[in-house]
């Protein structure tokens, strides 16, 4: 028997099937990466809603020429409604920063039934209901062929106008090109993405839009974050080295 253990908390890339099949033992991260992801998720509502990407580069373009009154007008985040696809760590993460950070209702939608959480929120009974609700949809689903695409064009259409996409769980859960279309014809506000569907590849139609907040897979990004990442992959890889059942094994 051999193990693989994933740097991370994600392992749609693992086909953990054939992995069993081999004799192949599946080990992640999780719980360590949670707060930065959820921190990342609340960075890109913020760049998204008050157009900080767009306005850092009208500076470093030269092109700004001093505070106007109705100069880069954004969205005022406190108190938007915060709508969550994906209700378990993460995605309780966020909403936790949403409620108690920015006093956002907080509504979500999830496969199955939450309860005990530790801030208000709503779950919704369906996706669309949820999207039509919410001001900013933050996607914090896993990812894998259950979740790909999950975010369409369909649910674009169900947004509100002025509604704004962050997704901070994987590329393929939204079509990209989808979204590409809803941006470029105000379908939607904005979007903030930290994962693309075909990373590190993005399309130039992507790059080109104002409104697309684009960070480089930032998620776990923390020198703090990814030292506790190493020693959780190195605590699996010992347990099973020992004999011991790997504590974070998920095939």
């Amino acid at each position: 028997t051999r193990i693989l253990a994933n740097f991370g908390a994600g392992h749609n890339h693992i086909d953990t099937a054939a992995a069993k099949a081999a004799g192949v033992v599946v080990t992640n991260t999780p719980g360590v990466v949670t707060d930065a992801t959820a921190d990342i998720a609340l960075t890109l509502i913020l760049m998204t809603a008050r157009r900080a990407g767009e306005g850092e580069r009208l500076v470093r373009a030269g092109l700004w020429t001093g505070w106007q009154p109705t100069q880069m007008l954004g969205t005022h985040v406190t108190g938007l409604t915060a709508g969550i696809v994906g209700m378990g760590r993460i995605g309780q993460a966020v909403g936790r920063r949403c409620h108690f950070g920015f006093a956002m209702p907080v509504l979500f939608h999830n496969r199955s039934t939450v309860a005990g959480l530790d801030f208000p929120a709503r779950q919704m009974p369906d996706l669309p209901s949820l999207l039509a609700a919410a001001d900013v949809v933050v996607i914090a689903v896993p990812g894998g062929a259950g979740t790909r695409h999950l975010i369409g064009a369909a649910e674009l259409a169900a947004m509100k106008p002025g509604g704004i996409l962050v997704n901070v769980a994987r590329g393929d859960v939204v079509d990209e090109s989808a979204l590409i279309d809803a941006l470029r014809q105000g379908r939607i506000a904005g979007a903030g993405l930290d994962v693309y569907e075909r990373e590190p590849a993005v399309p130039e139609a992507l790059r080109a839009l104002e409104n697309a907040v684009l960070l480089p897979h930032l998620g776990t990004a923390a020198e703090q974050v990814r030292t506790e990442m190493a020693l959780r992959a190195m605590a699996n890889l010992v347990a099973f080295d020992e004999g011991r059942d790997p504590p974070d094994r998920v095939a």
